[in-house]
């Protein structure tokens, strides 16, 4: 019932934006999305009064960069490990300590790992002997993913015999006609997953299904139908591709289609203990260990690190890092050396960036409540206003 319009309120919501900013002296800064994937901002919190300082509009360094140099009192700058932010502090702020965000560095660690067990999966396929594949058991929906990837990897073998001759990669895009993105990731190493059989909701019930097969029930249909009875919510097609090859490899002779867990999947099986494995993952894991004995050195280096991290032992760290460099890990220990003045600050110092991703939660939750109208003057107003 008040005789005034939104835009007035607005007005005397921006009114309470703090005019001056208070001293801070230890930070935490990461970027937020205004639109994910094209557009970012930069949110800087004071770590010891719990709050929001400012709202900067882009993380470009040069942005940074700037509002660094108009507060020279900030000693401590905690931090991901992102190199906008760190080349920006290192420039606007030496006298600042700039501290990586532990949680970061294992998520970090973990990403590592995976992308060593992707680019590992060739030699996983053949220690799980599922690296030959008889077409003859495919379904034809199954048989047409099949050319689908026989036709990628024989473009990724023109990709990687170019690299090889010395062709930059420029060159490449231009004579295969990729995108630069995957001729990059091909020459380095990456494009090395396996065929995989189509995924479906049938893996709980196989023990059923091999029951009521052996008792005498082919019928694709027939399943399907008592599997619906018991609560499966799947269609009579994947019920009908699982009978079609169970059928196709009786008529051959030889064993149903392998297939391999996917990169993740066996990533957490790396990571996780023994004695919370089933026993299919702990054979399936075991012979991985005795096949491809360079993610075995692997695995131990991420639970090296990981322990690092939860133990704060900064004295291991330049041992450790040796030891990434000179193994299949060597990207992320080549980072964790560029980075090492702020890694060994995140085992020594108590800051690290939680809170600030919390404050970003909250960001969120205020942009999402105002429909649209969310400037950075508004936010900034509704944000660092004084409670």
């Amino acid at each position: 019932m008040l005789p005034v319009s939104r835009d007035t309120l607005l007005r005397v919501v921006r009114g309470y934006a703090p005019r001056d900013r208070p001293r801070v002296h230890v930070i935490g800064i990461d970027d937020w999305a205004w639109k994910r994937g094209q557009r970012y901002g930069s949110i800087i919190c004071d770590l010891e009064r719990r709050r929001i300082v400012d709202l900067l509009p882009d993380r470009e360094p040069v942005t940074i960069e700037g509002w660094l140099a108009r507060h020279p009192e900030v000693r401590v700058i905690s931090r991901d490990r992102g190199g906008g932010y760190g080349q920006a502090a290192t420039r606007a702020a030496p006298q600042a300590v700039q501290v990586a965000d532990r949680w970061h560095l294992m998520e970090n660690a973990s990403a590592a790992l995976l992308e060593a067990v992707r680019r590992s999966m060739r030699p996983v396929r053949a220690a799980l002997g599922s690296n030959v594949i008889d077409p003859a058991l495919l379904t034809h929906a199954e048989r047409l993913q099949h050319e689908g990837y026989l036709r990628r990897e024989e473009a990724y073998r023109v990709i990687r015999s170019l690299a090889q001759a010395g062709t930059p990669i420029k060159e490449i895009v231009r004579r295969t006609g990729r995108s630069r993105k995957l001729v990059r990731e091909i020459v380095r190493g990456g494009g090395g997953d396996v065929f995989r059989c189509r995924s479906n909701l049938l893996e709980p019930h196989l023990a059923w299904l091999d029951t009521k097969w052996a008792a005498g029930c082919r019928n694709g249909a027939e399943l399907w139908r008592r599997l619906q009875a018991s609560g499966f919510r799947g269609s009579l097609r994947v019920v009908a591709e699982w009978a079609t090859r169970r059928r196709r490899a009786e008529s051959v002779g030889s064993e149903r289609l392998r297939k391999p867990p996917s990169a993740r999947v066996l990533s957490r099986l790396l990571l996780s203990e023994r004695d919370r494995l089933t026993k299919d993952e702990a054979i399936t894991l075991a012979r991985i260990e005795r096949g491809v004995p360079d993610l075995v050195s692997a695995r131990d280096l991420v639970d090296r690190f990981h322990r690092m991290v939860r133990d704060r032992d900064p004295a291991v760290l330049p041992a450790l890092i040796g030891d990434l460099v000179a193994s299949i890990l060597a990207s992320f220990g080549k980072g964790i050396a560029a980075d090492r003045a702020a890694v060994t600050a995140a085992l020594v110092e108590p800051w690290s960036n939680g809170q600030t991703e919390g404050q970003i939660t909250k960001l969120k939750l205020v942009k999402r409540q105002m429909y649209g109208r969310a400037k950075l003057d508004l936010l900034c107003a509704r944000l660092t206003a004084p409670a």
